[in-house]
């Protein structure tokens, strides 16, 4: 266990040298002159090169990155060049958002990918597996962002069942968690948490589909194989009906894979928020850094890249961790 954990240790540092190394020269590549940008279009020379002073920009590429790699090694990830505040305030104040989005995204993938893929397995050649089939197409060839636009133009502007933008309508809910649904029900505010829930459930829905129909696809062929081994056949001699073969043998072995792809999944959805929350208005950190590109503000852009890599890798730690225990076979040495 140790070895393992210093192993991920050494790995999630090589990542982020890399992901920070690359973000900080594409940055450096791409136009526009930060400097220029504070002091202003009518602001003269010297004024933009005493800010360009004081921010450190006129020093050596190599020197200002190894600044920034020592500052992120303290947790500073800078200020925002636009709002003044530190880069991780401002993302921690929206990151609620985003992760209450990602977790009802999470659950409506596995609630709906899951069964899918196990009812396509014990059922081939019939309409479960037809249906488990079109949803994995779907899901990776329809963009995000596109199933949003239609999204809001049947449950908004045709039916009018569901408000297409924003995360509350009126005054929200105190905070205690962060997550408006919680912090209704915490205060037994039935009426605010419909509202909330209306207002997540479309972009939850949007961000959903990226993995459902991998959730589907992988559920499938992996209860495919499981059914097919010797155990399994075994089980069915015995007298065991197919519903008990299934939760008692197939299941376990079926879905333990499945926690891996869980975890990458949770960067593809950190990843997809940014154009799910620009299009339904979500007040998410994906928005704030999409809003942040356009403004040039790229401490918040670096900052967001950084932490989204570094969530990844964690991740995909702890989901070794819980492999390991579903499956004994696993060993992580």
């Amino acid at each position: 266990m140790a070895g393992f954990l210093l192993r991920r240790l050494g790995f999630m540092a090589v990542v982020l040298v890399c992901v920070t190394l690359i973000t900080f020269l594409l940055i450096e590549l791409a136009p526009g002159d930060t400097a220029r940008l504070l002091a202003g279009p009518q602001a003269s020379e010297a004024a933009v090169a005493q800010i360009r002073e004081e921010m450190g920009l006129d020093a050596p590429l190599a020197a200002r990155y190894a600044g920034y790699l020592a500052d992120i090694v303290r947790l500073d990830f800078g200020t925002s060049v636009v709002t003044g505040r530190p880069v991780l305030t401002e993302i921690a104040e929206r990151a609620p958002a985003t992760f209450e989005l990602m977790i009802l995204a999470s659950l409506i993938a596995l609630g709906i990918g899951v069964p899918l893929g196990v009812a396509g397995a014990m059922h081939r050649g019939r309409a479960p597996e037809a249906a488990a089939r079109a949803v994995s197409i779907i899901g990776a060839s329809a963009p995000g962002f596109w199933v949003g636009l239609l999204l809001i133009l049947l449950f908004y502007r045709t039916l009018d069942w569901f408000p297409a933008s924003g995360r509350f309508t009126g005054t929200p809910p105190d905070a205690i968690t962060g997550f408006l649904t919680i912090d209704a029900l915490l205060r037994g505010d039935w009426t605010g948490f419909r509202i909330a829930f209306a207002h997540l459930l479309l972009p939850a829905l949007s961000l959903a589909l990226l993995e459902l129909g991998v959730y589907a696809r992988l559920v499938k062929n992996q209860m495919l194989g499981v059914l097919g081994q010797d155990y399994i056949r075994v089980a069915r001699a015995g007298g065991l009906n197919e519903g008990e073969v299934l939760r008692h043998h197939a299941l376990r072995n079926g879905l333990a894979p499945i926690v891996t792809i869980v975890a990458a999944s949770l960067a593809t959805m950190l990843y997809g928020s940014v154009s799910v929350e620009t299009v339904f208005g979500w007040p998410g950190a994906g928005r704030f850094v999409v809003q942040s590109i356009f403004k040039l503000d790229l401490p918040v852009v670096m900052g967001f890249a950084v932490l989204t890599a570094a969530a990844y890798v964690i991740a995909n730690a702890l989901a070794d961790l819980v492999y390991a225990g579903l499956d004994p076979r696993v060993r992580l040495e």
